[in-house]
Formats: C-alpha cells, structure tokens, sequence
C-alpha cells in the first residue's frame, strides 16, 4: 500500500467511526486520559491541566463536549470527594481498539 492511500484510508475512518474527535486537541485528551487509566492512575482535572496539550479554558471546553457526548466519564475520587477523576466510557474504549487494530493493519500492509 501507498503512504497516502493508506494515510487517506486512516482519515476516512476518522471522519466515519470517530466523529467525536474533531480536533488534535480532543484526540490528545481522550489519548492522555485512556492512558493514564491504563495505567491505574486516573486523571483528575488538575492533572489533565498540567499537561499542557492547550490552554486551560480549551482543555475545559474540550472536555466539557466530550463529557456530554458519553466518551469520558466523570466521577468522583473515592479518598478525595472535592476531586473527579476522568475515565474513557467502555464503549468508547471498544471503538478505539477497533480503530487501533485498523491502524496495525494498514501499517503492516504498507511495511511489507
């Protein structure tokens, strides 16, 4: 395969199965939060802030749409009630793995 056949087959996917993910920006949260909750250590807000993926107000807004369309997931800290800690939904996560195992395919087509 082609870079860029197969670089617009990954977009056309985007565009098809993930149309929550209408920036860079929304991409990056959804990576920083699935991963941090991969890693056992979920995300509170302030965390998420201190990585600096954009201003604090985008970060905000971002989350704020995300939040209302069902792919993060809010709830509170268990030892710290003040704190949310920010979790992918699992259908969401679902769609995401369908998404990377796509990728993997178009990858190993194109490097072979």
């Amino acid at each position: 395969m082609k870079l860029f056949t197969g670089l617009k087959k990954i977009r056309e996917i985007e565009r098809q199965h993930l149309p929550f993910l209408k920036s860079l920006f929304d991409f990056d949260i959804v990576i920083e939060i699935g991963y941090a909750e991969e890693q056992g250590q979920p995300l509170t807000l302030k965390q998420l802030f201190l990585l600096n993926i954009c201003s604090r107000t985008t970060v905000r807004r971002k989350l704020v749409r995300l939040i209302e369309q069902g792919i993060v997931i809010r709830r509170k800290h268990a030892n710290d009630h003040r704190a949310s800690l920010l979790m992918i939904s699992p259908s969401s996560v679902k769609l995401l793995g369908k998404y990377g195992g796509t990728l993997t395919a178009i990858a190993v087509s194109y490097f072979k």
